[in-house]
């Protein structure tokens, strides 16, 4: 049976890194998990992998929208599923990597999405019932019409509960239209790990580094294009704090600090997805040797000599 490896864990843990080292070793493709490196011209905040790198490793699902275009969990999944199995019938070894745990999720587990296409009026008037009403309002109202789906969604995130409502509108209870059907593939998920004071310092690193290969200018850039920060693709943490400073809302020195914490939050979510005590991944240290083992693992998986890890995801 044909074999997906997972790369997994938050974000500036060296996901990507490991991930263009296997792909060298293993004669392998990389398929990204990334909610925002499907977004042309927005490369330094995403920390996409280098025109070399690119040229050297086979990237999938990489600038494949722009900016003021949505990319539904359902397209993605489908889109994954065609590169999967494009890389797969060219001999070659899959890696799923990135840190965006819909995305990955839902190529390992197999979720049935409902495919319901986004209705813009719809989400115009749920916006403004929450201007007016508050996000508190339409979270009851989705705890009324599918608690099930309203457990599973922070009701901070707005986005998410205007999504959920919109598929209810349309189709049903969101919660009843999911499923599993697992991939025709086998799964080895590993997880990369480090102490939160490592992760916040790499992420520090970062973001500093991004300063320094232009971000300012790439967030202007954007700008100059007509892409509002309102935009989904813009509220992304970086290009808003920095397109705040471009519109005098914030100093830089503000903006860059507010981008390391606002980081270090999300990296803290990630872990959410991805639990340290999930037996379907195999956790691996950053401070202690990994890549050798990893490759090692992956060998003895695609042997068939390691059992389905993480075969009912």
């Amino acid at each position: 049976m044909r074999c997906l490896i997972a790369i997994v864990g938050p974000t500036a843990v060296g996901k990507s890194e490991l991930a263009i080292h296997l792909a060298q070793n293993l004669n392998g493709e990389i398929v990204s998990a990334d909610s925002r490196k499907v977004y042309r011209y927005m490369d330094i905040g995403t920390a996409k992998p280098t025109p070399q790198e690119r040229a050297l490793i086979p990237h999938h699902l990489i600038d494949i929208i722009d900016p003021d275009e949505e990319l539904g969990i359902a397209l993605y999944q489908e889109k994954a599923y065609s590169a999967i199995e494009d890389i797969q019938e060219r001999g070659r070894l899959p890696i799923l990597v990135g840190g965006s745990g819909l995305y990955v999720r839902s190529v390992i587990d197999g979720w049935r999405i409902p495919n319901v296409p986004p209705d813009p009026e719809l989400r115009r008037n749920l916006e403004e019932r929450a201007k007016e009403e508050g996000c508190t309002s339409l979270y009851e109202e989705l705890e009324r019409s599918d608690p099930v789906a309203a457990e599973r969604i922070d009701p901070r995130n707005l986005r998410r509960v205007i999504r959920a409502l919109e598929v209810c509108y349309r189709a049903g209870p969101f919660s009843q239209l999911q499923g599993k059907e697992m991939p025709p593939f086998r799964v080895l998920t590993i997880g990369l790990t480090t102490s939160r004071d490592e992760l916040y310092r790499r992420i520090d690193k970062r973001v500093d580094q991004m300063m320094e290969e232009g971000f300012v200018e790439e967030v202007e850039g954007l700008m100059d294009r007509g892409y509002t920060l309102e935009l989904p693709s813009m509220s992304g943490v970086g290009y808003r704090q920095i397109g705040m400073y471009i519109q005098g809302r914030m100093d830089l020195d503000e903006a860059v600090r507010e981008t390391k914490l606002k980081t270090h939050r999300f990296a803290r979510r990630q872990y959410a997805w991805f639990r340290l005590d999930d037996e379907r991944i195999r956790w691996f240290n950053i401070g202690e040797e990994f890549e050798g083992p990893i490759e090692r693992l992956i060998l003895e998986f695609a042997s068939g000599k390691v059992d389905k890890l993480i075969g009912e995801q």
